[in-house]
């Protein structure tokens, strides 16, 4: 007896508890191991597009302090086929800014509150594209653990139909279908937990690397803010001598006509 036993616990596998399975149960299962690998594929994209992303902007930060002029480094970065980050905000700010003056902006005002504009919204798209995908981890994470319990309780319904047909109350004739049922709950918990883990720690590395970004562009408006003062000011000065220049010849004037009569 105790080697019939053994036989058969031996011969209850997962597979074999998948393929004995109902299949309303055999769908909730093949949905949450389509999750599963869903979830495992976006850690692996954003775990590399994350490391990427603050490679780019570690360079980008000692390009942008490094000496180099403005004028300089927007034309390196111009060239490129794609520019994201903080090179992205940048561009966005630098294409403003000579967009602006060369249709001959006038209010200092008006030119920093475009640029700030541009920055926002170019801010924005690099926020948006840290965060793509981050929902599906969310989603997945909430639902999955329901999922698989609906595939426990139909799994159950089935064992008690079982037990009816049957007449009988032996382990033997429950126990199938509990564990069929206990196996669509565990694949979901196997794809909800990682995938609550992911987003929270993604959820946080985009909010570092969004934060370091709009410091970036604080930082920036102010450079651009500082240079738009200098302008106005040198402006100024230039307006200020011009009627110095033109009071000599003003008053030779005078003097001719007197000598003149």
């Amino acid at each position: 007896m105790e080697q019939v036993g053994l036989a058969a616990t031996s011969e209850v596998t997962l597979l074999s508890l998948f393929l004995e399975a109902g299949f309303i149960v055999k769908l909730v299962m093949i949905g949450l191991v389509i999750a599963s690998i869903w979830t495992w594929a976006i850690v692996v994209d954003k775990v590399m597009a994350y490391n990427k992303f603050k490679r780019q902007l570690d360079r980008f930060e000692d390009l942008f302090w490094s000496g180099q002029s403005l004028e300089e480094l927007y034309r390196s970065l111009s060239d490129r086929k794609k520019n994201t980050g903080m090179s992205a905000i940048f561009l966005a700010a630098m294409q403003e800014w000579k967009k602006s003056f060369e249709r001959g902006a006038k209010s200092p005002m008006g030119l920093q509150m475009r640029i700030d504009k541009a920055m926002d919204v170019s801010l924005s798209r690099e926020s948006e594209s840290l965060e793509a995908r981050l929902g599906w981890l969310a989603t997945i994470g909430s639902a999955a653990p329901f999922i698989g319990l609906f595939g426990t309780v139909i799994g159950i319904m089935t064992s008690f139909q079982a037990i009816a047909g049957s007449k009988s109350t032996n382990l033997a004739v429950v126990a199938p279908g509990i564990a069929e049922a206990l196996l669509a709950t565990a694949i979901g918990l196997l794809a909800a937990i990682p995938a609550v883990i992911a987003y929270n720690k993604f959820s946080a590395d985009a909010a570092k690397l969004s934060g370091r970004m709009e410091g970036f562009a604080d930082e920036f408006s102010g450079i651009l803010s500082r240079q738009l003062d200098e302008r106005q000011q040198m402006q100024a000065q230039q307006q200020a001598q011009q009627p110095v220049q033109q009071a000599p010849r003003q008053n030779i004037h005078p003097h001719a006509q007197s000598s003149g009569m």
